[in-house]
């Protein structure tokens, strides 16, 4: 059975964008990058909020051209949009009225029976991406991992990263430090 995992980019006081629904406090340097393109190698399917979507839809037609003083970097980044544009994509949006990626449909409404099914048939690991979204899949007990990368900053308010009044237990799987000062923590939820 596949695992639905949330990844998730956070500042130290557990903000996923600012107050004014700004990301550009994220520290994502070539490492940090790097980490991201390996983390998505598995992942067969991603299940996005409408926000997250229109913010990562950029690679589905990303041209990224070779530059021979940043080729590693480059070619990191191509690869993270070859994963991207391969895999399946879910957009759970009553507003969106049309996608423009291949392998993407659109559902009205998060149905866990659904998910608990995809996961059941699903031969690689999915993704959840946006807050709403995930907070929705926490409380339906779908989660099964969620992969938080710590940023070294406090935003003092925003959008929260973990949904208010839910309570569930993590035992903690790994951990890493990136010489930028961002620190990958990698829990599994304890049923």
């Amino acid at each position: 059975m596949a695992k639905l995992i949330y990844p998730v980019n956070v500042s130290m006081d557990g903000y996923i964008e600012d107050e004014r629904g700004n990301l550009e406090w994220l520290i994502s340097d070539d490492e940090v990058f790097a980490f991201w393109t390996d983390f998505q190698q598995p992942i067969g399917t991603y299940l996005y909020g409408r926000r997250m979507y229109e913010s990562m839809v950029y690679w589905e037609t990303a041209n990224i051209k070779m530059n021979p003083s940043s080729g590693d970097q480059l070619e990191v980044m191509r690869n993270f949009a070859q994963i991207w544009r391969a895999a399946e994509k879910i957009v759970y949006s009553r507003t969106l009225q049309s996608v423009s990626s291949a392998r993407t449909r659109i559902e009205r409404e998060f149905d866990p029976d659904a998910i608990r099914r995809l996961k059941e048939s699903s031969g690689a690991d999915i993704t959840i991406g946006g807050p709403e979204l995930a907070g929705q899949a926490m409380s339906a007990g779908l989660i099964d991992e969620c992969h938080l990368l710590l940023n070294p900053i406090v935003l003092g308010g925003g959008k929260r990263a973990l949904p208010d009044n839910l309570r569930m237990r993590l035992e903690l799987l790994g951990e890493r430090r990136f010489r930028c000062g961002v620190v990958q923590l990698h829990y599994r939820v304890i049923v």
